[in-house]
């Protein structure tokens, strides 16, 4: 069973839960689901596990097999109705098979933009259909001129119409940026 959100309103409960934390803390946002979701797995007998957890699990092959969902160019899974704007923050598993309703077959979004904006707002060009420039990307936004894309979000997500109303806003986008350009720890 998958967990997660759609847009931002999940950010207040998070803030709240952060302000009383160490202000040191590493992965405070992964570290608030493991908390959130291992209470909610503990409560009905579960096993809870999270995207960021080793070995790394499929959780994108399991929300395109849950909800039909297919990549958008920019490799975010679009959903027909929250957009870019959803993210799975962890899963429950079960001992038991859980009968589920199969996903109905949805209009993927994507094919129906006409311009895709979402590949033309990034100010170096990193996504293309079929690929991503991770080093260009994470250069441009480190960089004097990426202060855009450090204070709102990525450029090319933002410009993507579909499911516009859970947009993040900007705080959040700027928290998850800040994320995405720490050096991670690397596995023993």
């Amino acid at each position: 069973m998958l967990i997660g959100n759609a847009g931002a309103t999940y950010w207040p409960h998070f803030m709240r839960w952060r302000a009383r934390q160490p202000a040191d803390l590493a992965e405070p946002l992964d570290t608030w689901c493991r908390e959130v979701i291992g209470g909610i797995a503990e409560r009905f007998g579960a096993r809870a596990v999270s995207p960021s957890d080793r070995p790394f699990l499929p959780f994108q092959r399991w929300a395109m097999r849950a909800e039909g969902l297919r990549s958008s160019p920019l490799g975010i899974l679009m959903h027909p109705e929250y957009g870019l704007w959803h993210a799975y923050r962890g899963a429950l598993l079960f001992d038991i098979e859980i009968a589920a309703e199969a996903p109905r077959a949805a209009v993927h979004l994507c094919d129906l933009c006409i311009g895709k904006p979402c590949l033309k707002a990034c100010p170096v060009d990193a996504y293309a259909e079929a690929s991503f420039d991770y080093p260009a990307c994470l250069g441009h936004v480190r960089g004097a001129s990426g202060a855009a894309c450090r204070e709102r979000g990525c450029l090319d997500r933002n410009a993507c119409p579909h499911g516009a109303a859970y947009r993040y806003p900007a705080a959040v986008q700027a928290f998850h940026m800040a994320a995405s350009l720490r050096p991670k720890a690397r596995a023993a």
